[in-house]
């Protein structure tokens, strides 16, 4: 019997079964930022257990309040800054060289086929678009992971979710995801993996995957994976190609061409015979620009269908659609445009590398000439914790990955839709296609 990609990276990193379907893991990383991880790093130091597995495997940002807004968010940064200075972790991006953590991770190369991968962030699923097994975890196995470097997971299922057809033009991973939601249920793969195949994601840039994987949680599942291909490899090649480039750490393999590397990452793709919780099938073909309503992410809808929705405010950025290609998708729309007097539109680039790619493209500059407000990297938006926080009864358009009551700020709406639709939106001061303008 064939073997999942999943059951291959548990049985390569299985340390113990202490019991039942408990396994437990050898983690390859362990990513941190300055919300969940202080809680866990004060923790350790008040049972006397202030130490780290190995500093190499953990890497650690500020993100989601940069730079600190109050005492309480200094007080987390400084937390997280000592503690990593104490125990000589080297990667690590503090203000002026952060940004949003599932954004920076993949883009400094910390993450391979075949990793483990765990946060104390439920978007960590994101990494799985490398093939890895990415999970978010709570305060407790953060902890066990930065003492032991393991943690403990009851072995999920996967289901496997094939994306069919062609999308069609205005249409990206953003309304992909959205379709996948509304199919399967904000609880369809609740203690699953889910598997993302077929010909729409072959087509797929490794920007795109992260952001079909980044909301796999969105529908209950523990992580998203995507099968190591050579887009995968293209994307890694600085860090993997030999002599190794910066970021990914002299004890990491190497490969001579990038024809072995592919060769390598095939052991990290699922077999032709491999078994599945269920198979779903999409047809992308007839997907539209779609955004969510209400407050849940699988209550969908088309652009066509909420046309006219006033928005007062456009958020483009976060660990979904903060990219490069997510700001020209954007672009392409705002270009030669201004953003609507009645909306306030705001810009984040999801990491420096971003923002210094959009300079050079010159976006930052036509989003600045057509009214946008760019932030500085980072994702306090989406949670409500800073720099796009709405008012009650506002409505914003946003790029983000969720649309629960009070996500953004309490009363607010959110309406969840990709980087051109959002931008079509700020032109528009309302809820409109790319292709209506």
């Amino acid at each position: 019997m064939g073997k999942t990609l999943t059951d291959k990276i548990f049985d390569t990193h299985v340390v113990d079964r202490p019991f039942g379907e408990t396994w437990v893991l050898r983690l390859d990383r362990v990513f941190c930022h300055e919300i969940t991880t202080p809680i866990a790093i004060n923790d350790l130091v008040s049972r006397g257990m202030d130490r780290v597995f190995d500093p190499f495997r953990i890497k650690a940002v500020i993100d989601h309040v940069s730079p600190a807004k109050d005492s309480k968010t200094a007080e987390q940064g400084r937390i997280l800054r000592d503690w990593v200075r104490r125990h000589g972790i080297r990667d690590f991006f503090d203000v002026g060289r952060n940004g949003v953590c599932h954004a920076i991770f993949p883009e400094k190369g910390f993450v391979r086929p075949g990793c483990t991968v765990i946060m104390g962030d439920s978007h960590t699923c994101t990494h799985g678009a490398f093939g890895a097994f990415a999970a978010g975890v709570g305060t407790t196995d953060l902890e066990v992971g930065i003492l032991k470097g393991v943690c403990a997971f009851r072995k999920p299922a996967t289901i496997r979710i094939d994306l069919e057809g062609k999308l069609r033009a205005g249409v990206f991973a953003k309304d992909v995801i959205l379709g996948v939601i509304a199919r399967i249920g904000v609880a369809g793969a609740t203690d699953r993996v889910i598997e993302f195949r077929g010909p729409v994601v072959d087509a797929m840039s490794m920007e795109s995957r992260m952001t079909i994987c980044n909301m796999a949680v969105e529908a209950g599942a523990t992580s998203g994976l995507c099968m190591p291909d050579h887009i995968t490899v293209d994307y890694l090649w600085p860090f993997i190609g030999k002599p190794a480039g910066g970021g990914s750490g002299e004890e990491e393999k190497t490969y001579p061409a990038k024809e072995a590397a592919l060769e390598d990452f095939r052991a990290w793709q699922s077999d032709d015979d491999a078994v599945y919780d269920r198979i779903v099938s999409l047809d992308c073909s007839d997907l539209e620009p779609s955004a969510t309503v209400g407050y849940k992410p699988d209550q969908v809808k088309t652009i066509r269908e909420l046309a006219g929705t006033k928005v007062d405010q456009v958020y483009i950025g976060s660990c979904t659609n903060g990219r490069i290609e997510d700001l020209r998708e954007a672009a392409a729309v705002i270009r030669n445009r201004r953003v609507s007097p009645t909306v306030r539109a705001i810009l984040a680039p999801a990491t420096p590398g971003v923002y210094s790619q959009a300079l050079q493209e010159g976006l930052v500059a036509l989003f600045h000439e057509a009214g946008f407000c760019i932030i500085s990297p980072g994702c306090g938006a989406c949670l409500g914790m800073s720099n796009g926080v709405l008012a009650e009864g506002e409505i914003c358009a946003s790029t983000t990955n969720r649309n629960f009551y009070g996500r953004m700020g309490r009363g607010g709406m959110v309406h969840l839709m990709s980087p051109a639709s959002a931008a079509a939106a700020a032109v528009a001061g309302y809820i409109t296609g790319p292709g209506d303008l």
